[in-house]
């Protein structure tokens, strides 16, 4: 009998791991089992702890689909400000890095932007192991607090951060940026164009297909029968406000078939549970998190997908919600900048409409539209929208994709 061959092992450093909700996660865990599938040991070093609600506990160990999962205590302590952030970031680096130092059979390192100084612990177990970093980059820091407002270019802790991400930049193996504004940017901090690849997110499509209303227990239970729904489902950003559209929807409480539902968390959500919580409105509901068993039936209950990017955050940020809209067959409302990733999507395969950020009449007038457009023009919408889905943005496509440059294919 030949001897068997030590598996490779890919280590993946990142706060936030399946189970949790959060959308990084879940894009983690498909590639760890696909690589798993190609014959590598995974290991995860993850928060023991939910990162949008801390409250939430996960096991200490266990394996999901073949990927071993180790998470650490003292690692997240939710997003309610930057400093439990940063507090709980720091003391995950610092276990990381422990652990990692102690991993058998090390080939590669896969790291994402969360949390943001994450690529600290890459760039320690990068060195010390001598294995090559594959830099996973969803969002980019600090340009995000200093499109925010929170810090000008010119502080200190700012000038630090990019020094810190021209060092990762340098010293990854590949590096994948999910549009091609993000890529635009990372160049513009060091030219890497040589190893930087541009692969979009995708649909968790095993999670996903599109329900009929007649038979969604989802409407059913939320009395959504005769309703035209607008939905926001994810994470409410600052970074991609949602006002324009609540100020609309005090301009349309007399259209009594149209609601609003938004669906989900985030430091933007406040702002939502705000408005009702002060007003009461009867055609806006604000629901939590869906379980991903659920996920079918809460993205499939919507007429339209509402899918918001801030004016300031074009190639900072990158709303992966609209792959899961449009995995459901519905049409896309976008409510921010063009140019800009969505806006792309939308042109090219014909399937939403587009608002600007403060133009409060502009949006009533485009929802009333949107609300008149006649079902079978909405059904083709969705069916263009699926059509992208299964063509330009299919999950095992890009998975693999993305998986090849694990491999350095």
């Amino acid at each position: 009998m030949p001897p068997i061959t030590p598996r490779k092992t890919l280590l993946i450093v990142s706060q936030v791991y399946v189970p949790d909700s959060a959308a990084v996660g879940q894009y983690l865990a498909d590639v760890a089992t696909r690589m798993v599938q190609r014959g590598y040991r995974v290991v995860v070093l993850t928060a023991d702890r939910g990162y949008d609600d801390p409250s939430v506990r996960y096991p200490r160990r266990e394996v999901i689909d073949g990927v071993q999962v180790r998470r650490l205590p003292f690692s997240s302590f939710g997003k309610g400000s930057l400093l439990t952030r940063l507090i709980g970031g720091g003391l995950f680096i610092v276990q990381a890095v422990a652990r990692g130092l102690f991993t058998r059979r090390l080939s590669c390192l896969l790291v994402s932007t969360s949390p943001p100084l994450c690529p600290i612990a890459a760039l320690i177990l990068g060195v010390l192991r001598r294995v090559p970093i594959k830099y996973w980059v969803m969002d980019l820091n600090p340009d995000q607090v200093v499109a925010l407002g929170h810090m000008p270019a010119t502080a200190l802790p700012v000038r630090l951060f990019n020094a810190l991400n021209r060092l990762i930049l340098g010293r990854a193996a590949d590096l994948i940026v999910l549009d091609r504004f993000m890529a635009d940017r990372l160049t513009s901090k060091r030219d890497v164009r040589g190893k930087l690849t541009v692969l979009p997110p995708w649909p968790l499509e095993r999670h996903l297909e599109a329900i009929p209303h007649a038979q969604n227990p989802f409407r059913a239970e939320h009395h959504l029968d005769g309703k035209f729904v607008i939905m926001f489902s994810g994470n409410m950003s600052i970074a991609s406000p949602l006002t324009t559209v609540l100020e609309a929807t005090r301009c349309l409480r007399d259209q009594r078939d149209l609601l609003f539902m938004f669906i989900g968390g985030g430091l933007g959500k406040q702002e939502v549970d705000e408005l009702i919580r002060r007003e009461n409105p009867p055609n806006v509901v604000s629901l939590p998190y869906q379980p991903l068993s659920r996920i079918k039936y809460s993205l499939s209950a919507a007429d339209v997908h509402l899918v918001s990017m801030g004016e300031a955050i074009v190639g900072i940020c990158h709303p992966c919600k609209v792959y899961g809209a449009m995995a459901v067959a519905r049409p896309i409302l976008l409510l921010g900048p063009r140019p800009c990733h969505i806006s792309d999507i939308l042109e090219r395969h014909r399937i939403g409409w587009h608002i600007r950020h403060g133009d409060v009449d502009g949006a009533v007038a485009t929802i009333r539209q949107i609300v008149q457009t006649p079902p079978a023009e909405l059904l083709a919408m969705g069916e263009r929208a699926r059509r992208a889905i299964d063509t330009e943005f299919s999950g095992s496509k890009l998975c693999d994709l993305f998986c090849n440059v694990l491999e350095g294919r």
